[in-house]
């Protein structure tokens, strides 16, 4: 037994990702959000998941993971586009199964071969890989892309199947690829620092026999500070079975979203961010 011990601490110390399951984002990973504030309780599933995204012993964005629909409620982030390779490979987040697994982000391989995790365990609490496979029309989307991050390390963090949704082939490598690398680029001109909320609203339909929600909607938020005076925000949306983004103010997307999600009123940053 004491060279099994020694085998796992041994494999964890070779995957230095690192993805922890948090009480809230305010306490543990609020440098994500402007002003420290996350999104308010009205975009909260029945079974939540705050997840701190940390790769090779630091932070990198946070997602509030919908246990049941086995996808994202939203991902945030800041902003921060660089050169670089797409990388390869997929992880997954062994806290979600208990607070005795590892805090680490790991390939499903490493859990089943090294923690004696067996797959059936680890798809009871998350998607797993085989949920996107044999997809007809659909991909595997990034809520957080990985060409918004400027090094291979913050790239490679998004990476996690809790960052991931199904989204429609051709919106993902369209409009929505397009907002992501042009307009982003575009409305994010003069600004000094980029804060980022992007999320999936539950449709009706699931993918692998009803395990993983297809999301009926993606949208995206952000907050730009210029200078200490001065901010600029904008939001788009899109349905998630056509190749259409809607650009939005930051005050039509949560207005929108108060109705898709019927919570109650959405407020997806402070309120110093400008709602027109």
């Amino acid at each position: 037994m004491l060279w099994l011990l020694l085998l796992q601490i041994w494999v964890s110390c070779l995957w230095l990702g690192h993805s922890e399951v948090v009480r809230s984002f305010e306490s543990s990973c609020p440098q994500f959000f402007f002003r420290e504030i996350p999104p308010n309780e009205a975009l909260e599933p029945q079974n939540p998941a705050w997840i701190c995204q940390r790769f090779k012993n630091q932070y990198y964005f946070a997602t509030l993971y919908d246990r049941k629909m086995r996808i994202p409620v939203y991902s945030a982030y800041i902003y921060q586009p660089g050169p670089g390779k797409r990388p390869k490979g997929w992880l997954v987040e062994p806290q979600l199964m208990g607070p005795v697994y590892p805090k680490t982000m790991e390939k499903e391989w490493t859990l089943i071969n090294y923690y004696n995790v067996s797959l059936e365990k680890l798809s009871e609490s998350q998607a797993v890989l085989h949920d996107y496979k044999n997809l007809t029309g659909l991909n595997r989307g990034h809520l957080n892309p990985n060409g918004h991050h400027h090094d291979y390390s913050s790239r490679m963090a998004t990476f996690t199947l809790t960052n991931i949704v199904p989204q429609d082939e051709k919106l993902n490598g369209g409009a929505w690829n397009n907002y992501e690398q042009q307009t982003m680029i575009r409305k994010t001109q003069g600004c000094n620092i980029t804060y980022v909320v992007v999320g999936a609203v539950p449709g009706n339909n699931y993918i692998a026999k009803g395990r993983v929600n297809k999301p009926s909607y993606l949208w995206s938020s952000a907050c730009c500070m210029v200078d200490n005076n001065h901010r600029k925000a904008w939001a788009v949306i899109a349905e998630n079975d056509q190749n259409q983004v809607e650009l939005l103010t930051l005050g039509e997307l949560e207005k929108i979203l108060t109705q898709l999600y019927g919570r109650g009123q959405v407020s997806l940053f402070d309120s110093e961010c400008p709602r027109e």
